[in-house]
C-alpha cells in the first residue's frame, strides 16, 4: 500500500510540474544563466534585473543579473565561462569582436542577442560654469573606469574637441556611484557616464543639488559620427534631471549578448520573455518604453545567435547569424 501510494504521490507531482512548465511561454528550456550588468547605480543593473526577473517568470528559462564593471568586463566574464549573457555598449562589442582598441586580442566567441536602448554621453557637473567641453580644460574629470568603454567615449569626445585625456584634463577613473560621491564632495569637476537617461546614479543627485549637462553643438557631434558608426545624435529631455533646457548629445547602443554555446531555446526565452510583455517591462522600468523590434534587430557589428535568428524569424525580420 505504502509503494502505491508513494508512486501516486511522484505521478501527481511530475504532473504537477509539468503542468506549471506548460504553463511557461517560449521553448522548453530550464538553463540557469549568469547576466552580467554593470555598477548597481547604472541603468544596465536596474533594468537587466527587470528583464532577468520578467524572462524567469515567463519562460523555463532561469536569469540571475548581477552587477559588473560593464562592457568590457561582461565580453570577459563571459570568455572566461563566468556568464553566459550580459551587456555591452555597441562600440565595445564592435571593438571586442574585431580585437582593436579595449582589446589586444579578438574575442569572438560570443553573438548578439538584441539592441535594446540608447545609452546617451552624459557629461555631468554641478559647476554652472562649465557649458561646453572645451570647459574641461585643467579640471578634475572622471572618466569611468580604466580600460571601460566610458573612458573610450570620453577619449573621442575630448579629442574631437582638440583635448588629450592626459595632458588637458586632470583624469580619476571611477564608476558612476563613485564619480557622483566625488561630484558631492568637491573631488571632481565633472564626470562621463554613459548610460541610458534616466540614470540612477544622476537621479539621485539631481535629488538633492542642481545638476547641469554638458551638450554638443551640431559640429562636433558630426565629428563623432564620423570617427565612429556606433555615436548617433541624441537629445536627453530638461525633464529628465531637472536640467535648465534640452541638451543634445551623443549616444551608442544598449546590446545584449550571450556566448554562442548558450543554446538556442535559452535565447530564444530571453527575447520572448522580453518582447512579449513590454508592457509589463515598462511599468517596471522606464527603458521598457524604447523596447522595439526592428531596432533589437538592427545591431551589424556582431551576428545574432541562432536562439535569436529564430525567435526574429518568427517575427518577420531576417537577421544575420552564425
Amino acid at each position: 500500500m505504502k509503494k502505491v501510494i508513494s508512486l501516486a504521490l511522484v505521478l501527481a507531482m511530475t504532473l504537477t510540474c509539468c503542468a506549471f512548465a506548460d504553463d511557461k511561454g517560449g521553448m522548453p528550456g530550464g538553463t540557469k544563466l549568469i547576466f552580467t550588468t554593470g555598477g548597481a547605480q547604472g541603468t544596465y543593473y536596474g533594468f537587466g534585473g527587470v528583464l532577468a526577473g520578467k524572462v524567469g517568470e515567463k519562460t523555463s528559462t532561469t536569469v540571475t543579473a548581477i552587477t559588473s564593471g560593464g562592457s568590457k568586463a561582461n565580453i570577459e566574464a563571459m570568455d572566461d565561462g563566468d556568464a553566459q549573457i550580459g551587456f555591452v555598449q555597441s562600440d565595445v562589442g564592435a571593438y571586442a569582436y574585431r580585437g582593436t582598441r579595449l582589446f589586444d586580442d579578438k574575442i569572438d566567441n560570443f553573438s548578439t542577442v538584441a539592441n535594446l536602448y540608447m545609452e546617451q554621453v552624459q557629461i555631468v557637473t554641478l559647476n554652472p560654469e562649465i557649458k561646453t567641453v572645451e570647459d574641461l580644460k585643467g579640471k578634475n574629470v572622471s572618466v569611468g573606469a580604466a580600460g571601460s568603454g566610458v573612458y573610450f567615449n570620453a577619449v573621442d569626445v575630448l579629442n574631437v574637441y582638440g583635448l588629450d585625456i592626459d595632458k588637458d584634463i586632470k583624469p580619476t577613473y571611477q564608476s558612476f556611484g563613485d564619480s557622483v560621491e566625488a561630484l558631492q564632495d568637491g573631488k571632481i569637476d565633472a564626470a562621463f557616464i554613459v548610460a541610458g537617461a534616466p540614470t540612477t546614479a544622476v537621479t539621485s543627485l539631481a535629488a538633492t543639488r542642481k545638476v547641469y549637462l554638458v551638450g554638443f553643438d551640431d559640429e562636433h557631434v558630426l565629428l563623432l559620427s564620423a570617427l565612429s558608426p556606433y555615436y548617433s545624435v541624441n537629445v536627453i529631455k530638461e525633464s529628465v534631471y531637472g536640467t535648465e533646457e534640452d541638451v543634445t548629445t551623443v549616444a551608442v547602443g544598449a546590446v545584449v549578448i550571450a556566448r554562442d554555446d548558450v543554446a538556442e531555446a535559452d535565447v530564444y526565452n530571453f527575447l520572448y520573455g522580453i518582447f512579449e510583455n513590454v508592457e509589463e517591462i515598462t511599468a517596471a522600468h522606464a527603458k521598457g518604453g524604447e523596447l522595439d523590434l526592428k531596432f533589437a534587430a538592427s545591431y551589424s557589428a556582431v551576428p545574432y545567435h541562432k536562439g535569436a535568428v529564430k525567435y526574429f524569424a518568427e517575427k518577420g525580420i531576417k537577421v544575420l547569424g552564425k
